[in-house]
């Protein structure tokens, strides 16, 4: 069949990155023998005019377009990012009779109301590589698509729950051919790498489990810096390793970063870290391999705040590890959310302090938290009367403790005038 996927996002928010988990699913459908157009709208000036213009060329059989992100998760002011991805759809169901199909993290939050939202034929919650395969040899028989694993459709929900393969080096990885050349030389962007997928840590606010499952699941080291040689023979020397805690399981992480730096292909990567039992010996083998900064997301300095969000660490692991990284020379960037359930005006102080007594070297905080489906803080929302209980919450709704957001908002601005490496 000929496919067209679209990776839909054009925003940076924090950082541009490459639609890494869409060229995964380019690559899957390949090795299954279908010919796959990719088109990258971040790397367009002109993006409508590009979708238009590949269309035509391409003729599609099947259009899967990746939905990256729903909103940018400020509460002060949020921006819903969905309209650019609807007009996508739009654009592909004016121009071809080929059956849209919706995939992405950010749709996979969100099947059925972002499915109704964008107008789309069907969509694929979970993993794309096998589900969008799958559906393509059923819509190619012309059979009947309903059981494909995590497969949504207009009015009907979902059949067959999305399934998550054990082995992910069963699958293969896209060439770096399929990206935009100028996408690797823009010095902000990072290739997105994942090695693990799966988090079985289950915080409250979290929708992780719904998009990669609750049990983590590995790549071998040795496929990992065997592809990353790949790249970096392309031309990409920037990674970020975007698995949900870099550094969990240890061993795992410490066998990678051995071979990282063994194979010694002049990488500098960033990752996530998981801010409890941190080994200082797998500190140092990230230093070795190339590790040059860390997102630290502790979010609270109050212990009971981080009880009731479901967090399994000390505040003096925290403060602990932000030691051992720094003594090894990796940046640290940390992260606080604040205005959950079991804040309080005396908690948030107290996070703030502590924060500051860590000297990171950036800090990011975050004044309210999301509130997403099928979460035990949108549970606790609904009996609380924060959203109603017909809310889909597909519109960006946030948990914001009673009485405290005039004080909150004023007392973070404050802190963050007064240290220039904070912000919102």
């Amino acid at each position: 069949m000929n496919v067209l996927l679209v990776s839909a996002n054009t925003e940076t928010l924090n950082m541009p990155i490459l639609p890494m988990g869409l060229g995964l699913v380019a690559a899957a459908a390949k090795q299954a023998g279908h010919k796959v157009r990719f088109l990258d709208l971040m790397a367009e000036t002109e993006p409508e005019a590009a979708l238009t213009d590949v269309i035509s060329l391409v003729r599609p059989e099947a259009i899967g377009v990746s939905i990256r992100n729903i909103d940018d998760q400020v509460s002060a002011s949020p921006h819903f990012l969905l309209e650019t991805a609807r007009s996508v759809v739009a654009t592909c169901k004016r121009l071809s009779k080929a059956p849209t199909i919706l995939g992405g993290a950010g749709y996979s939050m969100f099947p059925e109301s972002a499915l109704e939202y964008l107008g789309a034929d069907m969509g694929i919650q979970g993993e794309g590589e096998a589900a969008f395969v799958a559906l393509l040899a059923r819509i190619e028989a012309k059979a009947n698509v309903s059981d494909v694993p995590g497969l949504y459709l207009p009015r009907k929900g979902c059949r067959t729950p999305p399934n998550f393969h054990q082995r992910l080096d069963d699958w293969p990885f896209p060439n770096p051919a399929i990206f935009a050349v100028k996408r690797f030389q823009d010095p902000a962007c990072y290739l997105p790498f994942q090695a693990r997928r799966g988090c079985a840590l289950r915080c409250t606010y979290c929708a992780t489990e719904t998009i990669e499952g609750s049990r983590i699941r590995k790549r071998s080291p040795e496929a990992v810096v065997k592809e990353l040689a790949r790249w970096q023979a392309a031309g990409f020397t920037r990674i970020f390793f975007v698995d949900n805690t870099f550094n969990l399981p240890p061993d795992y992480a410490r066998e990678l970063c051995v071979q990282l730096a063994k194979a010694d292909l002049g990488l500098t990567w960033r990752a996530i870290f998981y801010p409890g039992r941190t080994e200082e010996s797998l500190v140092r083998d990230m230093a070795r391999a190339g590790c040059t900064e860390v997102s630290l997301g502790f979010e609270s300095g109050n212990q009971r705040v981080l009880a009731g969000m479901g967090k399994h660490f000390k505040t003096a692991e925290v403060r602990r590890t932000a030691r051992l990284l720094g003594d090894a020379g990796i940046g640290r960037m940390g992260f606080l959310l604040l205005g959950g359930p079991d804040e309080t005006r005396e908690s948030v102080l107290e996070s703030l302090q502590f924060a500051d007594t860590l000297n990171l070297e950036a800090m990011k905080i975050t004044v309210g938290i999301r509130i997403y489906p099928k979460t035990r803080l949108a549970s606790r929302a609904r009996a609380e009367g924060l959203i109603d209980t017909a809310d889909n919450l597909l519109q960006p709704r946030f948990y914001i403790r009673h009485g405290m957001e005039d004080w909150l908002r004023e007392t973070v601005a404050q802190w963050i005038a007064e240290r220039p490496n904070w912000g919102m």
